[in-house]
């Protein structure tokens, strides 16, 4: 067998290393990453960088590497990667699962925002506050270029490349965080207002906690559509269970 990851997300990493640990030993795990953090960090086994140039060389790939099953845990917001999974897993006859963390639900005490995109976030911001915590990810910032009134603390693993806000700090940090480290974040900077995007988990959910605590109004962008039709399953283990229980795959 076969199995191909789209990855890049935490929740690949653990998907690879159970697959790796519960299939035969002559059963090939390859993660695909799409190359865009400079240092990833590299799964269970075997690893590819870059992209297959669409849906069509992805089934081109997945049909001259005899790939048995196709597993599309990219993050929730690499919506156009999972559409090319699903195009190129239908074009080469692979069975296809998307590997999809549940979003996060506002709580008691919550002072969420809901926006469609970046740009419809930016555009809320004037009325919110004056110091924003942005942790949207490097890219994407140009939505919030224009916003020379306001001050953006922004958090990244890579650092961004311009357009962005004339006035902002950067962050360079990688998840998972943690509720103190959040609170003393806001504390220190001052912050007034948080924007992110809802991708879901563990990882990276104390900030809105640490919002909660302070009061603080919290834009959430929400998740741009997924291909209808395709398998879904929450967490790694879901996943695993899928592909073993598969017809003619087990």
């Amino acid at each position: 067998m076969h199995v191909l990851v789209l990855g890049g997300t935490a929740q690949a990493r653990r998907l690879a290393g159970l697959l790796v640990a519960e299939l035969p030993a002559e059963a090939r795990v390859t993660t695909s990453l799409a190359g865009r953090v400079a240092l990833p960090r590299l799964p269970p086994g075997e690893v590819r960088i870059g992209g297959f140039g669409g849906a069509g060389g992805l089934a081109i790939w997945l049909r001259t590497h005899r790939v048995d099953a196709l597993i599309d845990a990219t993050h929730p917001f690499a919506g156009t990667i999972s559409f090319h999974a699903a195009a190129g897993a239908a074009a080469a006859h692979v069975p296809l699962l998307a590997l999809r963390r549940p979003g996060w639900v506002a709580g008691p005490g919550d002072d969420w925002h809901p926006a469609a995109s970046l740009e419809e976030a930016a555009a809320s911001l004037p009325t919110l506050g004056r110091r924003v915590f942005l942790t949207t990810g490097r890219l994407g910032l140009a939505a919030f270029a224009e916003l020379d009134g306001l001050w953006f603390l922004s958090r990244s693993v890579d650092a961004p490349e311009p357009p962005y806000p004339a006035r902002m700090e950067t962050l360079l940090d990688r998840g998972p965080f943690t509720l103190d480290g959040e609170r003393e974040l806001i504390h220190r900077h001052r912050i007034d207002v948080l924007v992110t995007k809802d991708s879901g988990g563990d990882a990276t959910a104390p900030k809105l906690a640490a919002a909660r605590e302070a009061r603080l109004p919290v834009v959430v962008v929400r998740r741009p559509p997924s291909p209808e039709g395709v398998a879904v399953a929450g967490t790694p283990e879901e996943a695993v269970t899928w592909l073993c229980g598969h017809p003619g795959l087990a």
